[in-house]
């Protein structure tokens, strides 16, 4: 006999079944703080898909995605300040800014790997925080910069941030599907392979990277509006560190583990907070022991059950 082997052929669909399932929420969570948290899981949701689609399914370790967000967030936050834009138009802004400077940043750092990029992707972010947090005249550093909100209702603001979340991972799914997700792949298990049988392994690692940057700048550009207040504390190393988390709790080089890691640390980590930092030490034991024991995450877990072996 063999075990069941339906969620197999399932498995590509999950992530956009999950989400199916998240857009019902409000239908019984009617609380405006839970809906909040559920926000901000959607927020970190997005960044964790961007850093998967370059850590886990390229091979590139960043230490800068919620430094990209902070990024994107200070864009429209400053642009709406200063000269008076539309919040939509400085979304769209912080997405091409994040971009802009994902694509100068790769050009510098994609010509290393392993522990050069990340100490790399680690100075510019902390020198991209400090900026901006000594920068008291025009960004208004640790006093935080005020933003002003697009809706009222936070369940107009939940269906605002699922929508870019369902786009992303869509984007993402055709992306994989296609010539590129191939390329990437490559790269990601043998860079000297790849190029050998022509892959321009700089060319499409640069084009990860300013993808990567993209949706955390999208991330941030949200997260501004929403929360309606910025402060250089979303570059903080704690912030990459949790996303870091929710890909590897989730599974890395999936598109469903990010997703199901940012709700699941970001909903346990708001249920342990009364208990100080007893959260952090919880998520790094467990990170300790799916990097031990199951490396493909959650969602390598439940792919292996769907598989299923000769019984």
């Amino acid at each position: 006999m063999r075990r069941p082997v339906a969620l197999a052929a399932l498995m590509p669909w999950l992530p956009l079944a999950l989400l199916g399932v998240v857009a019902l929420l409000p239908l019984g969570v009617t609380d405006p703080y839970w809906l909040g948290i559920l926000i901000l899981s959607m927020y970190f949701a997005l960044i964790s898909s961007g850093w998967n689609l370059l850590a886990g399914y390229t091979g590139q370790f960043s230490l800068a995605p919620a430094t990209f967000a902070m990024l994107g967030a200070y864009t429209t936050g400053l642009l709406c300040r200063y000269a008076g834009t539309p919040p939509w138009l400085g979304m769209i802004a912080a997405v091409g800014a994040s971009s802009i400077i994902g694509v100068i940043l790769a050009l510098v750092v994609m010509r290393l790997s392993g522990a050069y990029l990340a100490l790399t992707t680690l100075s510019f972010a902390e020198i991209a925080r400090l900026i901006i947090a000594n920068s008291y005249d025009f960004t208004r550093g640790d006093l935080g910069l005020a933003v002003p909100g697009i809706f009222e209702s936070r369940v107009a603001w939940y269906y605002a941030a699922l929508g870019a979340l369902v786009a992303v991972v869509i984007g993402l799914m055709l992306l994989l599907r296609s010539p590129m997700g191939l390329y990437l792949k490559a790269i990601r298990d043998d860079e000297v392979a790849a190029a050998s049988r022509g892959v321009d392994v700089v060319y499409w690692k640069t084009v990860a990277f300013t993808l990567s940057s993209a949706i955390a700048g999208l991330a941030g550009g949200l997260y501004a509006h929403f929360s309606q207040l910025i402060s250089p504390e979303l570059g903080l190393l704690t912030q990459t560190g949790l996303v870091i988390c929710m890909v590897v709790i989730g599974g890395m080089g999936t598109l469903l583990g990010p997703l199901v890691g940012a709700f699941l640390v970001y909903l346990l980590s708001e249920a342990l907070r009364e208990v100080g930092g007893v959260q952090l030490i919880v998520f790094a034991l467990v990170v300790i022991l799916i990097a031990r024991f199951f490396r493909e995450g959650l969602a390598g877990l439940a792919r292996r059950a769907g598989l299923g072996k000769p019984g």
